[in-house]
């Protein structure tokens, strides 16, 4: 038998949302196992944890971005720094605190997997990806 979500670790009641909820009517919020963001409305919060309320102010700006699909890696990096840009902007809206070391420590997640994702498995190079996402390692011409 699943078990029930501890209510209290919820981020639907809290008034943050609440306030969201109001302001932005179009978009759905539920409670999930980690924050995400589904295309075109749906806002998912993760368990409440330190900054959790930067975590949906940024889930919120994917959704008010319209950020739906990423043609190539690059893309989905850029992504994710406009979105943490439009968060720290609803932050002042919200009068909540803006840690700037999380959110480089949140995109760094995402540099990092960038910079393992091109190294090429075979020389160590930096490879380059196409546009139809394909990574080519322009010493060993190892297409993976």
């Amino acid at each position: 038998m699943p078990s029930k979500k501890n209510a209290s670790n919820s981020l639907i009641s809290t008034g943050l949302v609440a306030r969201l909820r109001t302001d932005f009517p179009e978009y759905r919020f539920r409670d999930g196992a980690r924050f995400s963001f589904r295309f075109p409305k749906t806002i998912t919060l993760g368990p409440k944890e330190l900054n959790w309320e930067l975590l949906t102010l940024h889930e919120l700006s994917h959704a008010i971005l319209g950020h739906r699909d990423f043609k190539g890696d690059v893309e989905r990096l850029k992504m994710e720094a406009a979105a943490w840009d439009k968060a720290r902007e609803l932050a002042s809206r919200y009068d909540i605190k803006i840690d700037d070391d999380f959110i480089e420590s949140e995109l760094d997640t995402y540099r990092d997997w960038l910079h393992k994702k091109s190294r090429c498995p075979k020389c160590g190079l930096t490879r380059f990806q196409d546009v139809d996402g394909v990574y080519h390692c322009p010493r060993c011409e190892n297409f993976i």
